[in-house]
């Protein structure tokens, strides 16, 4: 019986995966609230729930 591999979640192709000039590196700046920040922290994801693959050629498409 195979089983599942765990989905690993890759922060850098994360459209809220962004370069935050006064901590000099890269953040999530996903905006939780309280409740769904500790939710997060308290639960051993094997992938990000709030993960958004971030598609710069979709977005200049809608432009056109």
């Amino acid at each position: 019986m195979a089983t599942k591999k765990p989905k690993i979640t890759d922060c850098e192709s994360c459209m809220y995966y962004d370069y935050d000039e006064y901590m000099e590196s890269y953040i999530c700046t996903l905006d939780l609230d309280e409740d769904e920040m500790i939710r997060f922290l308290g639960h051993p994801y094997s992938s990000c729930p709030y993960y958004k693959f971030y598609d710069e050629y979709k977005t200049v498409q809608k432009q056109n």
